[in-house]
């Protein structure tokens, strides 16, 4: 309630002066929407279920018996959505906008219903160029095309899926446009020796770099670009000895930094009846992102030291290494205003690291081998209320990863997911 509070105090004033400025103001739109599900099996997820991943790896009880064999059911409402569109005066020779919106989604599982920002950017847009400084889709999720499901998770883990702040700068050639983006974390975060933390992006000193280009024609839109971006797990490395060694901690500093580089394609073909979208990534580091993989330590510096009549070690330094994800998804919809058949299919693979494991491993699903999911759904619109339901048919591949993390003598596992979306857009 503080959080809406706070909201409203920033956003009353707004609208009291867009009536005294008519070159100012702010249209209010969003949504209600309720889910009800229905799984087959217990999943990796978020929000009590909302955000679905992949069905949960076997985990047998003293009889033998699968505990995550077992069905689940839930009604939410944490998706609906309130969005604040603002114009305003030009400014340095550009036509000035920005944008809030958030939801009840929550920061964290215990704080599911709070409200939750989402978008918050200003824009500026000239005649063939564009910036956009604030928080938005990260440049991987892109918005001119991007899964149609009904499913909040909007393709994941087979599309990338974060919101970042950033900075974009859009330049248009004709058709063509070349969009060059800097972004840091906050609610989407990397994994490490902390848990999934800012930190290690924003002790990397440098923000995460994406470039892509897009050419749009008639019915047909193209895209390709690279994401590239570093992080710092640790700073320091301790060492502690128990026991009768009776030794203080030794503490080294360390600034050992591990990279990551991902390549993204995708298509989309619009008609009258049909829209086709295609989406393909070759990444690294993904985890970030909502996708399986991550990063993992490679080799443990240590030093050999004497301490009465004993040979002990100390590690100094951490070395790392990323490892490799690759996802493509497709998805067809007819685009009937009033109904519309959908289907999503989607496929990811852990390809493992190029240097060999030798410590921990800060990857999502990194006993995964890989993962697919079909999904088909059909959506109702009547004026400004929608009815939707959907199937979601996710298979995930555990198995027990190799000295690089590539993952061996995988079995099956999956789950079926039964989700009724209602809306009322406003």
């Amino acid at each position: 309630m503080k959080k809406i509070l706070i909201l409203l105090v920033v956003i009353l004033p707004l609208v009291i002066n867009a009536q005294d400025d008519k070159k100012f103001g702010i249209k209010f739109s969003g949504f209600v929407k309720n889910d009800i599900f229905y799984d087959s099996r217990q999943t990796a997820d978020a929000r009590d279920g909302h955000f679905l991943l992949y069905p949960k790896n076997e985990e047998l009880d003293f009889n033998g018996e699968d505990i995550n064999d077992a069905s689940k059911f839930n009604i939410l409402s944490i998706q609906t959505r309130l969005k604040g569109a603002i114009t305003g005066p030009d400014a340095l020779g550009a036509k000035t906008s920005g944008l809030i919106e958030g939801a009840f989604f929550g920061n964290i599982g215990s704080d599911i219903n709070g409200f939750r920002l989402r978008h918050a950017f200003v824009k500026l847009s000239w005649e063939k160029s564009e910036l956009l400084v604030g928080q938005f889709w990260h440049p991987m999720f892109v918005t001119s095309c991007f899964p149609g499901t009904v499913s909040f998770n909007t393709g994941t883990p087979f599309q990338p899926f974060a919101r970042n702040p950033q900075i974009r700068f859009t330049k248009k050639f004709g058709k063509v446009k070349a969009v060059a983006t800097l972004a840091e974390q906050v609610d989407f975060k990397d994994g490490g020796p902390i848990g999934g933390s800012t930190s290690y992006i924003i002790n990397a000193g440098m923000p995460e770099a994406n470039f892509h280009i897009e050419y749009q024609c008639d019915h047909v839109l193209f895209g390709a670009g690279v994401n590239y971006k570093t992080l710092v797990p640790r700073q320091s490395i301790t060492n502690t000895y128990a026991g009768e060694f009776e030794l203080s901690p030794i503490v080294y500093k360390t600034d050992e930094t591990v990279t990551g580089t991902s390549f993204f394609s995708y298509l989309k073909i619009k008609s009258d009846p049909v829209t086709v979208k295609l989406y393909g990534v070759l990444g690294e580091m993904m985890y970030g992102m909502t996708n399986i993989g991550g990063y993992a330590e490679h080799e443990y510096i240590v030093e050999s030291f004497e301490h009465n009549d004993n040979t002990l070690q100390r590690t100094t330094n951490i070395t790392y290494t990323p490892t490799g994800t690759m996802s493509t998804w497709i998805d067809l919809h007819t685009n009937g205003k009033e109904w519309q058949f959908g289907l999503f299919g989607g496929y990811t693979q852990n390809q493992g690291a190029d240097e060999t494991i030798g410590g921990l491993n800060y990857s999502r699903g990194s006993n995964i081998d890989y993962a697919y999911r079909v999904s088909p759904r059909v959506v109702y619109n009547s004026g400004k209320f929608r009815v939707a339901p959907e199937i979601e048919y996710t298979v995930a591949a555990y198995g027990t990863p190799d000295e690089k993390g590539v993952v061996q003598d995988s079995q099956e596992v999956a789950n079926f997911r039964f989700l009724i979306g209602v809306f009322y857009f406003f």
